[in-house]
């Protein structure tokens, strides 16, 4: 399942989980808050969740980031 996911968007939810929200995720990764959002739309097609906290647990639960 992690092989679906690229670097990027693991980095970003990571940053998710530890609480980040878009407009710090964009500095932290030195992307722009458009990349950031086309990012986590991303994460939440491939996770298929709604939002945040569905996304950080799922991917939890599924081995795909540690906290």
């Amino acid at each position: 399942m992690v092989s679906t996911f690229t670097k990027i968007e693991l980095q970003i939810l990571n940053l998710i989980a530890r609480g980040l929200i878009l407009d710090d995720i964009a500095l932290e990764l030195n992307i722009s808050k458009y990349m950031t959002k086309l990012h986590i739309e991303s994460i939440y097609k491939k996770l298929n969740v709604k939002n945040r906290v569905q996304a950080v647990v799922k991917a939890i639960t599924q081995d795909i980031i540690r906290v």
